[in-house]
């Protein structure tokens, strides 16, 4: 028979009797009627032996709150005198984890060396195991011959014409290829055709791409086409040299954008110059140096460098600039708040299809969901409203008045790092005038939004 300290009256679904019916559930369940305390007693009419006792808010999982936590568990054959037979020093705490010596402190004395033993072997038992699971990894694939190459009339796949043999295009080279060639030997003929220094087209595209990353347009202003639907290329000449010396220096693009970085043509200057505006406004021709804004990527990874806060680290696992809500479907929210594990390189940046940046998605960033030979070059009022009202800049405006601190020279330490030159008698004035109005944060703020430091002149 149970008896207990006080029940919850007025509610149907928490009795007394149902402490100890055999049945479990919310349904059948029996509450105190004190708030973080209280005790129930079940009698019997004769000594039982018992080696488990459980009880569980509800056991077929639907709740999880009310659960008693602080408990001690007493047993007496004449109600006067009790013994404490199970408590909850001696268990795993609620919501978190067991300190690594608390079994080993509820041990008899003669029984500590022993367990301490145990418990060593078992972690490094544990150790083995997880190196087995995250050891070396390979790719493992059943291939198959492929089927039959034919010539497809007007290239659509369902009109047949006659079997082929697998090749390259002919007018520059052959694979040589017998026509049930094995498909390893396929993929290997095509890499060396296509790495081959004889071959015209691959170093003339990846120096043309090299071309474009530094002056913001390739020779070829196609860069994914280089045939009779893209454009000619504004320099031939120079074109085939570049690709010579890429092949000639091992392939190296470093070598190649020593090359290009040292040259008159990336130094001189971007001042314009009216007669030869008239002639090629474009500056296709590089009579200048064509003035143009970073890249999202870039822009981001310049304001990090400036506060002093880039991750420089290379390698390692991508970070996030979403937090990820998994329900039927996967929702990607950005995040408000960014810190060292997301302030690294963003090439660095795990790419999610179809979802933008906040805060840099604005500045002609690929979604990653196509492949973009080139970007476009927008300007938005959204561009300038991202940048000057981000949390992101604030933060680093913030880590940037830190970094170079108040007055004069701070103000002059500001134009050496986002302008890589010195501030001159009018600029210093100027700054003075609006810190002393607006405060150095603001000042920062407004700097990291100047033309001069989002555009390469």
């Amino acid at each position: 028979m149970p008896s207990s300290s006080g029940d919850l009256e007025g509610d149907p679904t928490h009795k007394l009797e149902y402490i100890n019916d055999g049945k479990f559930g919310n349904g059948r369940s029996w509450i105190s009627s004190e708030i973080g305390k209280g005790w129930v007693q079940i009698e019997f009419a004769k000594d039982r032996e018992f080696n488990r006792i459980e009880w569980a808010r509800d056991r077929e999982g639907k709740f999880s709150d009310r659960i008693a936590v602080d408990y001690k568990i007493e047993v007496s054959r004449d109600a006067k005198s009790w013994k404490t037979v199970a408590h909850s020093g001696d268990r795993e705490p609620f919501g978190g984890k067991e300190a690594p010596d608390a079994f080993v402190a509820n041990l008899p004395p003669e029984k500590v060396d022993r367990a301490r033993t145990l418990l060593a072997n078992l972690e490094t038992t544990r150790g083995r195991i997880s190196d087995l699971e995250n050891g070396p990894k390979t790719w493992l694939a059943n291939f198959s011959q492929p089927g039959a190459t034919h010539r497809l009339y007007r290239g659509d796949p369902m009109a047949k014409r006659e079997q082929v043999r697998p090749d390259a295009l002919q007018v520059i080279g052959s694979l040589g290829l017998e026509m049930n060639a094995p498909e390893r030997e396929r993929r290997v003929k095509l890499a060396n055709w296509i790495a081959d220094p004889e071959n015209p087209l691959t170093a003339r595209v990846a120096v043309n791409r090299l071309w474009q990353f530094v002056f913001g347009t390739g020779m070829v202003d196609t860069p994914s086409d280089f045939g009779k639907n893209g454009t000619a290329p504004s320099h031939p000449e120079l074109l085939d040299w570049l690709a010579a010396s890429f092949v000639a220096n091992d392939w190296s693009m470093k070598e190649t954008f020593r090359l290009i970085l040292n040259s008159k043509t990336f130094q001189q200057s971007s001042r314009p110059n009216a007669k030869a505006a008239r002639i090629d406004g474009d500056s296709r021709y590089l009579w200048r140096f064509p003035p143009r804004r970073l890249e999202a990527e870039a822009i981001r990874d310049s304001i990090l460098a400036a506060a002093g806060t880039l991750d420089r680290v290379m390698g390692g696992p991508s970070f996030q600039l979403f937090e990820v809500e998994r329900e039927g479907v996967v929702h990607y929210h950005a995040k408000e708040e960014t810190g060292p594990a997301e302030w690294r390189r963003m090439i660095y940046l795990f790419k999610i299809r179809q979802e933008q940046d906040a805060v840099f998605g604005v500045f002609d960033c690929p979604d990653g969901n196509q492949v973009m030979p080139q970007r476009s070059r927008s300007t938005t009022p959204l561009q300038a409203l991202n940048l000057l009202n981000s949390r992101f800049t604030m933060q680093h405006a913030e880590k940037l008045v830190k970094r170079v601190g108040a007055g004069e020279d701070g103000i002059r330490k500001v134009y050496e790092i986002l302008y890589g030159r010195q501030a001159t008698a009018a600029d210093v004035a100027d700054a003075k005038a609006f810190v002393a109005e607006h405060g150095p944060l603001a000042f920062c703020r407004a700097m990291l939004n100047t033309s001069e430091f989002l555009f390469v002149f």
